[in-house]
């Protein structure tokens, strides 16, 4: 196969391999030559005209543009604009069922189940990053792992000289990552000074166990790396007792997430994580989408798949919130395709969105999360926050998900503190970057069946859930970033 028509009512096509001026494909013959994962026209089009790909415009002609035609940035532009008015028109799906699968997790004091066990040490400032680092250095070399997943230190720049919202959003993140179920064991380090204060940060946390979550103020000890390995110590005793127990599918919430994504991604690696989405969901279990920007453009497609009317306002609410948050820094809100999107075959924002939400599947949302806690309910949820790959992430772990799945087409190597499975959207990728890609959905393209590769899929997850390390594992690459909005003193 040379080029694909998504949708039967599209008005272009995507080219499966470097196409060559006047060859005919599917009739049409090629005014130039269009590279791999690009559109070129199937029909005359009109300037002014919509241009169509999933079924759904992606912006209009600016000039005309005729059969057999690339069609990107230079004669395609945005329909988006700001605020707008949606209106509730549901459209309900039911979920086909399939075989339950059986997973083996551990199982926390509070009723979650973890993918992992591992120490965290999460500083409350900035200024700690490298006593934190020093602490994790002497646990590994003078005690045994055997029995956790290792140590990960959450470094991050923030915790002080911050203000309101800021302040706010740092430690309800930090909250939720000690809560996390995949850590069976934390120890918060506080330099005694910050912003970002201990005490009120451990009342925060609510009810917690004490032989597996410690803290220690830097300012108060002598010694606080000697202080710190002796608690974590502590706390790795107490953690080398957890095994794993036989559980289903119900018990795992899984992130969806995007970056460096190229014109393949809404073909062959979104369309194969939506219907992962739709296969968890169905057992009970739950799946998170955010980057918002990336919704732009496609979200009447998830504001139909509201639950009811109370989620399809919560929806809109997300929205256009974060559409505000755009215009009160003065940017607009539908220019959002990177250069490494564009090269890859992405024009506009519609474009790169409704392949985007294609990872969503087909389920019906059955809630929206904003800042103020984890996801709660089972099945489809919406979770706040901007597109940028490692503050996503962040928040998409932070909210529960023990592991995450994210499609790429450019590749990238960033990882956060759970499980950060890379899907390559195409061969060539998945080949070249082996070090980094988990996963190979290029072959729906290479001629495997959507059927068959789904199998290899769920078998590829199970595998990682149970224990297999993903790529960004072995790397060490497990980071977060926190969102910041407002002022630093």
């Amino acid at each position: 196969m040379d080029a694909l028509l998504i949708n039967k009512n599209d008005s272009v096509m995507v080219a499966l391999r470097d196409l060559k001026k006047g060859e005919v494909i599917s009739g049409v013959e090629l005014k130039e030559n269009i590279k791999t994962a690009h559109k070129f026209a199937i029909k005359n089009i009109k300037k002014g005209e919509n241009v169509y790909k999933y079924g759904y415009p992606i912006g209009h002609a600016k000039e005309d543009i005729s059969c057999g035609s690339w069609v990107h940035t230079h004669n395609l532009m945005t329909n988006l604009s700001e605020q707008l008015e949606y209106q509730y028109e549901p459209k309900k799906n039911v979920l086909k069922s399939l075989p339950k699968r059986e997973v083996y997790l551990y199982e926390r004091e509070n009723g979650t189940y973890g993918i992992r066990n591992h120490l965290l040490i999460v500083p409350l400032v900035g200024c700690v990053n490298n006593q934190a680092e020093k602490i994790k250095e002497r646990l590994e070399k003078e005690c045994s792992l055997e029995g956790t997943d290792g140590i990960i230190v959450l470094k991050h720049p923030f915790g002080c000289s911050q203000m309101g919202g800021d302040k706010a959003f740092t430690e309800r993140i930090l909250q939720k990552c000690v809560l996390h179920p995949n850590a069976g064991g934390v120890l918060v380090l506080s330099l005694g000074c910050e912003e970002n204060r201990l005490e009120p940060f451990m009342d925060g946390l609510g009810k917690y166990s004490k032989d597996r979550i410690k803290c220690l103020k830097a300012q108060e000890v002598e010694d606080e790396v000697e202080e710190g390995v002796k608690l974590g110590k502590e706390i790795l005793k107490v953690m080398k007792n957890d095994c794993r127990s036989k559980q289903d599918l119900s018990k795992i919430r899984v992130g969806l997430k995007c970056g460096g994504s190229d014109g393949f991604s809404g073909i062959t690696a979104n369309p194969l994580v939506g219907l992962f989405s739709d296969y968890i969901v169905a057992q009970g279990g739950t799946s998170v989408l955010s980057e918002v920007p990336e919704m732009f453009g496609a979200e009447k497609t998830l504001m139909a798949r509201a639950e009811n009317e109370e989620i399809f306002q919560k929806i809109v609410r997300l929205i256009n919130n974060f559409k505000k948050y755009y215009e009160d820094h003065h940017q607009v809100c539908y220019e959002n395709p990177s250069p490494g999107n564009k090269e890859g075959g992405i024009t506009t924002l519609e474009d790169k969105s409704l392949g985007c939400v294609q990872k969503a599947g087909h389920s019906n949302v059955q809630d929206v999360v904003f800042d103020d806690g984890f996801v709660t309910k089972s099945g489809l949820n919406l979770l706040n926050g901007p597109g940028n790959d490692m503050v996503a992430c962040t928040n998409i772990a932070a909210s529960g998900c023990q592991l995450i799945l994210f499609t790429t087409g450019r590749g990238t190597p960033f990882g956060t503190f759970v499980p950060t499975v890379k899907i390559a959207t195409n061969t060539s990728l998945a080949k070249r970057k082996s070090n980094w890609i988990d996963f190979n959905a290029g072959e729906l393209v290479d001629g495997l069946s959507m059927e068959e590769l789904f199998e290899k899929f769920v078998e590829k997850l199970i595998a990682i859930i149970n224990g297999e390390k993903a790529k960004n594992e072995i790397n060490g690459f497990e980071e977060i970033s926190i969102f910041k909005d407002g002022v630093t003193l």
